[in-house]
Parts: structure tokens; sequence; C-alpha cells
């Protein structure tokens, strides 16, 4: 068994140990063997107590992950997304959108002056397409891109949001990208849908090298074209119009109106060595391990989708990825498919009036990213482990000895 000492105690037994003057020595030598044994009894009891009340946080507090290997470990806060200081670490993006659409990004200063980006006084954070300025048919509207300061490889990312943007011509998207030439590095999907749909979809977006595990286990419905489905996530020279691996959530409060109404919820990302899951909770179904920081995915059940690693390896596919937060409005996606969405008009028409795009809105409470901190096998010293730093019973009982001899 696995024991610990504390600092308090383990001072004393250096001290005990430590070369001493021969005015030192003399004095010591007047100490009796009960004394000694004494101490010895206090440091075995000391010891025994700590080590138990550090065994018993381990199985009460700390919920364990075990990797295939056997190792354990739990996934540990890397970095928190909140409140006033949300902003502080994403970068503003103004150039042209990469899928085509009808949109201008604003700046950082723009968004902020015009209303487009703002943290509310209960800590919710708000990104917003332009809901006040009437267009004429043919101009673009503004709205808000992000990308996180700081890159990925692997983690847990999950985000706690009371809305996402939805409404005929909106195309919102929270994803990942990977830094370098697109898509070499790939590209994750987390959030993803247009117009007014109550399905969320999943994508992945790679180079070659990278398939769907089509009988993985996943709840959601494979994204088909022409009645086969997407099983190649490669968009290497527009290979299948970039369509990459894609999978369409069942539920109806996965997005759009429904999933707003009933008051947003969380959706989470899994991103190992065995592959990208993503999952999505409505409000009332939020697990208790994720409310608690302390999130279990393995409790969570089927991911609604799941890259596999034996058909796509996920750290090499997959390569520093930036978190992205956007809205764009008609485009590849919802520009060409408004004509069959049961939407007025057309998408450029739709553009024009304001009061159109009042539903173009993320509202975000937080999110979080946990990196796998291992918990067994290593001794670690990062500050923010809850496990208190170990000292074996054996190697004690070794300096006690000293102590006696």
């Amino acid at each position: 068994m696995i024991s610990a000492l504390p600092l308090t105690l383990i001072f004393l037994v250096f001290a005990a140990t430590a070369p001493r003057s021969r005015e030192g020595a003399a004095c010591s030598a007047l100490a009796s063997s009960g004394s000694r044994v004494s101490l010895v009894w206090l440091l075995l009891l000391s010891n025994t107590a700590l080590a138990a009340r550090v065994e018993r946080v381990e199985k009460r507090s700390i919920p364990t992950q075990t990797f295939p290997n056997g190792t354990n470990y739990v996934w540990a806060v890397d970095d928190t997304y909140e409140g006033s200081s949300f902003f502080d670490t994403f970068e503003f993006y103004t150039g042209d959108d990469p899928t085509h659409g009808s949109v201008n990004y604003t700046d950082r200063n723009t968004a902020f002056a015009d209303g487009l980006a703002y943290v509310e006084s209960d800590g919710i954070v708000v990104m917003k397409g332009d809901n006040t300025t009437s267009l004429s048919e043919g101009q673009n509207r503004n709205s808000v891109r992000i990308s996180s300061q700081k890159q990925y490889n692997t983690g847990l990312f999950i985000l706690d949001l009371d809305m996402a943007p939805w409404g005929c011509g909106v195309w919102p998207a929270w994803w990942t990208v990977g830094g370098g030439t697109w898509p070499w590095t790939g590209e994750i999907d987390i959030i993803e849908g247009v117009h007014d749909n109550e399905h969320n979809q999943v994508t992945w977006h790679t180079g070659p090298n990278c398939n769907f595990t089509e009988n993985a286990n996943y709840t959601g419905t494979l994204v088909t074209t022409n009645n086969e489905p997407n099983l190649i996530c490669n968009c290497v020279n527009d290979y299948n119009s970039n369509a990459g691996c894609g999978v369409t959530e069942w539920s109806r409060a996965s997005y759009g109106p429904i999933f707003d109404e009933q008051g947003g919820g969380v959706f989470a990302m899994k991103w190992d060595v065995s592959g990208i899951g993503v999952w999505s909770f409505y409000r009332a179904a939020v697990p208790q391990d994720v409310t608690n920081g302390q999130p279990t995915p393995s409790t969570w059940g089927e991911p609604v989708a799941f890259l596999e690693a034996s058909g796509c390896d996920p750290i090499t596919n997959f390569v520093n990825h930036s978190i992205i937060f956007d809205i764009t409005f008609c485009g590849d996606w919802a520009g060409n498919d408004y004509g069959t969405s049961g939407c007025p008009g057309t998408c450029a028409q739709r553009l024009m009036d304001p009061s159109n795009f009042n539903n173009a809105s993320w509202r975000i409470r937080s999110l979080t990213v946990y990196r796998q901190q291992i918990i067994h096998g290593q001794v670690t010293s990062d500050a923010t482990h809850p496990i208190l730093p170990v000292v074996s019973l054996l190697g004690v009982l070794g300096i006690l000895f000293g102590v006696l001899m």
C-alpha cells in the first residue's frame, strides 16, 4: 500500500538523521530509547492515518478513468473560459469567410462597440449576428468569429450554454481546427446546423487516411450523399465537396428553437487515443459529474457520434487545434440548402431585415477544457492535483530504523 507522511513529521525524521555537531551528539546520547520508540510509533500512526485519509479521498471524491493499458487517470481542469475574462484569450477573425457566407466578420473593437460581443452582469457571454441594421439586397451582415490563442492536442471540451444561434439563413458552429494548411491537421465540428433545423450535426474533416467506422458505438445517424454514407473524411482537393464524415443527432433538442426553449444544455467533445466522441445533454439531463466539475465520460453512455481510432488515428490526423465560435449567413451550406429549407424568399432577401436575426446569438455560461492526468504510476508536482505527494511505507521504515541505530 502507498502511504503518505505529513511534512512536519518528514522534517523531524530528517532532523533526526542529519549530521550533528559534537555537542549535539553528546546531548542526543542522553535521550532514552523509550523516547525514540515513542517517536517511531508517532510517525507510523500519523503516516498510516494520513494514508488512509488520502485513499478515502481518492476513492470518494475523484472519479477515475482507465486507459487501455490499465493506467488510471482523472480529467483535470486545463483551462476555463467564462465570465468577464472570456474574450481575453480569443482572437477576432476579420478575413473572408472560407465557407463563402454573406458575412462581415468584425474586429474586437467593432464587435464590442456594436454590441455583437459582450458579457452580461450575471457572467453570461454573448456573441451575435447584427440584428439592428437594415441592408440592401446583396449586402453582407456583420457578425463575429473568434479563435482561441491556445492550441490543443487531445482533451475533454465541455461547453455549457443557454442558447445557440438559429434561424432562416443562419449558419453557426462551435468547432476546433488544426494549425497549418487545412484540412491536413483536421477539423472537428461539434455544434453545427442551419436555418430552423432541430438536429445538431457532428462532422470531421481531414486529409487522407481517415475513415469513419460505420459499426462504431454511437447513437446518431450517418450523413449520406446520394444515398451513400460519408465514410471517408478526406477533404483534400475538395473530395466529396468537402463533406467529411458527418453524424446527425437523433434528439430534436440538440439544435435550434427546441434546444433554446428548454434552457440550452451541455455539449462535450472527448478527444484522446481511443478516438473522438461527442455527447449532448439538454438542461434537465446534464450529468451530476459535469455539474460538479469531475467529468466521467465512461458513465455517460454511448456518444451521439464517435470517430474510432481504428479507422482514423486521432493523434496524427488532428494536430494543434484552436477552439472557434462563429455565426455566418447563407454560404455553402445555408445558402445552397435554402431553397429546400422551407424558409421564405431567397437567402439574400432574408438577410435584408435585421429582425430575422433576433435568435442568431450564442449565450454561453462556460467552456472548460480538461486534460488527462495520470494518478497512479507516477508522482506529479502539479499543484492543482488533488493527491498529495507520497512516500512509501517501506522507505519510512528504513529512515526510522536509521534513527534508532
